[in-house]
């Protein structure tokens, strides 16, 4: 859990990981069962991460590259909505930390990329800030 992580543990970085390959991202570009509740909330933000920028992704040439795109995409959101949460804008304004990481990791090679850090000087958009005061 993040608030046991940033505020016990006070963990100095947080790691969102994606991984290409990803049978999620594949799933959330199909239409979804409607009994699975809990797995069509889940992948409704990936599917709004492609609402987003569909454009983006509908010009990738193959459908391989638009899934990797989404991936890395929805790796990049899902880090950014970390920073609307009361735990990291308390922790950020308090202890400076965590520092926010978004990897994508390569299931071929093995490989990690790095997509995006974000650390306590990374200015969140006001409507998304609490008043910590």
């Amino acid at each position: 859990m993040l608030q046991y992580a940033v505020d016990v543990l006070k963990v100095k970085h947080v790691i969102v990981c994606g991984h290409y390959g990803c049978g999620g991202i594949k799933a959330a570009l199909s239409k979804q069962r409607p009994d699975l509740v809990i797995v069509n909330k889940w992948l409704k933000h990936i599917k709004d991460v492609y609402r987003l920028k569909r454009q983006e992704l509908d010009g990738c040439e193959t459908e391989q590259d638009k899934l990797n795109r989404l991936v890395e995409l929805n790796t990049i959101e899902q880090v950014h909505n970390l920073t609307g949460t009361s735990i990291i804008q308390n922790a950020w304004k308090n202890d400076k930390a965590p520092v926010l990481h978004g990897w994508v990791y390569d299931v071929r090679d093995g490989l990690l990329r790095e997509l995006v850090t974000l650390d306590a000087a990374y200015p969140i958009d006001p409507i998304y800030q609490y008043d910590l005061e």
